[in-house]
C-alpha cells in the first residue's frame, strides 16, 4: 500500500488543480498574481530549470535574501532557484537567470529536470517536490528549518502525511532545539540545530541617506491594519516632538496605493505634510510613503525607532535583524510567532501589548536600543551541498 500512496496522492493534486481552475483564473487578474498564478498553475513563461544544478526553493523575497550567502560561495553556472510569489522571483533574477516559479505539485512530474542538489528553504513541505527530486537523484536538504509553537498542533493532526514527506529528506538544518524536537516528532530524521542563518545574512546598506532633522520613526513591513494603530501611536508622539517624522514601508506592493489612501487623508487631518519617496526619494515630510522595493535597509540606517510590522495583527512577525545591527529602538506588537529565534537573539526589542504602542512612542527615551547577541554558522550547509554537487 505504501507504494501507492505517491500515485494516489498525485492524483488528488491533479483533481484539486482542476476543481480550483476558476477560482485560479479569477485571482489571476489580480495585480499581485498576475505572473505568479499563470506560472506556477499553468506553466506560462516558466520553462524547465537546466539539468545537474544546485536548486534553491524559497518562498518569497526575504527567504531568497537569506539565501545570498549560500549561493555567492557556489558556481553561479550551477545555480537554479524556484520561489512562490513576485517579489521573490524578482530578487531571485539578481542571482541566477535560472529563476522560476515554483509549479504546482499536479505539474511537478513532467516540469521537473534532475538536479545533483535541491536545497528548501524553512517551512517549505511539498510532498512531491521532495519525492520526485529524490528518486531523479539529487539529495534533499531541508535548511533553517522552522516548526512555531502555534503551527506545531495543527501539523500533528497530520503527522502520517509529514511523515511521509520527512522520509524523502536526506538532512535537515533546524534553527532551535525546540524546532528539532517538533520536526523529529513529526517523522524528521538526522536533524541538525545550526540557527537562523537569517543572522548570518543580514543585508547592508546600498546607499547612505541624509537624516532630516527631528526624530525618525520607521513603520517598517506593516500590514493591513496595522498603519492605523501606527498613525494614532506617531500623532501622540508629534504632539509632543512636532519635529518627529514617520517612514511607512508596507510588507506588500500590492497595498502600496490602499496606504497611500490611508496615509494622505491621516496627514490631511493632522494638517501634517505627506509625500511618497517615489516622488523626489524625500524623507523630509512629516510622513512619508515608501513605495518601493529595496529601501528599507537604507531607512534602518538612520531610523531612531522602529514599529516593525506584522506582529500587530496575527502575521507572525519580521525579522528584526536588519534593523537591530544598527542598534536601532524596535517595537513590536506580541505576535511575532514566525521569528521568536530571531528576536531571541536581539537584545532590547520591546515588545507593546494591544493598546500599549502610543504609550511607548510617547517616550522613546525610555526604550532600549538592540543589540545581536546571536550567531550562524553556514558553513556545514555549504560542505554537505558541495560534496553532493560533485
Amino acid at each position: 500500500m505504501k507504494s501507492l500512496f505517491t500515485p494516489f496522492y498525485t492524483l488528488f493534486v491533479w483533481l484539486l488543480h482542476i476543481v480550483a481552475t476558476p477560482f485560479l483564473w479569477f485571482y489571476s487578474h489580480k495585480k499581485k498574481y498576475t505572473q505568479s498564478i499563470p506560472a506556477r498553475f499553468f506553466l506560462q513563461n516558466n520553462p524547465k530549470l537546466e539539468k545537474d544544478g544546485i536548486w534553491f526553493h524559497a518562498c518569497s523575497f526575504g527567504e531568497i535574501k537569506a539565501l545570498a550567502p549560500l549561493i555567492d560561495a557556489l558556481p553561479k553556472d550551477k545555480l537554479r532557484i524556484t520561489t512562490t510569489t513576485q517579489t521573490g522571483y524578482e530578487e531571485a533574477l539578481k542571482y541566477s537567470e535560472q529563476s522560476r516559479y515554483l509549479p504546482f505539485e499536479s505539474l511537478l512530474s513532467s516540469w521537473m529536470t534532475p538536479q545533483k542538489v535541491l536545497v528548501v528553504m524553512e517551512a517549505e513541505f511539498w510532498y512531491l517536490l521532495f519525492t520526485l527530486a529524490q528518486k531523479r537523484g539529487a539529495k534533499t536538504l531541508l535548511i533553517n528549518a522552522r516548526m512555531s509553537e502555534r503551527s506545531y498542533p495543527k501539523y500533528l493532526k497530520y503527522k502520517w502525511f509529514y511523515k511521509k514527506i520527512f522520509a524523502h529528506i536526506d538532512s535537515i538544518y533546524a534553527q532551535t532545539k525546540e524546532d528539532k524536537e517538533r520536526l523529529e516528532n513529526l517523522g524528521a530524521s538526522d536533524v541538525k540545530v545550526l540557527g537562523n542563518i537569517k543572522f548570518f545574512s543580514i543585508a547592508k546598506p546600498t546607499e547612505k541617506l541624509e537624516k532630516p532633522d527631528g526624530l525618525m520613526v520607521c513603520a517598517a513591513s506593516t500590514h493591513k491594519g496595522e498603519e492605523s494603530l501606527i498613525l494614532e501611536a506617531f500623532k501622540a508622539l508629534k504632539d509632543k516632538q512636532p519635529t518627529a517624522r514617520l517612514i511607512v514601508a508596507p510588507r506588500h506592493p500590492e497595498r502600496f496605493a490602499e496606504v497611500h489612501r490611508v496615509l494622505g487623508y491621516y496627514s490631511d487631518l493632522q494638517q501634517w505634510s505627506y509625500r511618497k519617496y517615489s516622488s523626489g526619494r524625500s524623507i523630509k515630510a512629516d510622513v512619508t510613503l515608501i513605495d518601493s522595493l529595496g529601501e528599507l535597509i537604507n531607512l534602518y540606517a538612520i531610523s531612531d525607532i522602529v514599529v516593525l510590522g506584522g506582529a500587530f495583527v496575527p502575521v507572525g512577525g519580521h525579522n528584526a535583524a536588519e534593523a537591530a545591527q544598527f542598534g536601532s529602538k524596535i517595537i513590536s506588537g506580541e505576535h511575532y510567532f514566525n521569528q521568536k529565534d530571531i528576536f531571541a537573539g536581539i537584545e532590547g526589542i520591546t515588545i507593546a501589548k494591544e493598546g500599549e504602542l502610543t504609550e511607548l512612542l510617547q517616550y522613546p527615551k525610555l526604550l532600549s536600543p538592540t543589540k545581536i547577541i546571536n550567531h550562524t554558522d553556514i558553513t556545514p550547509i555549504l560542505l554537505e551541498i558541495k560534496e553532493a554537487s560533485l
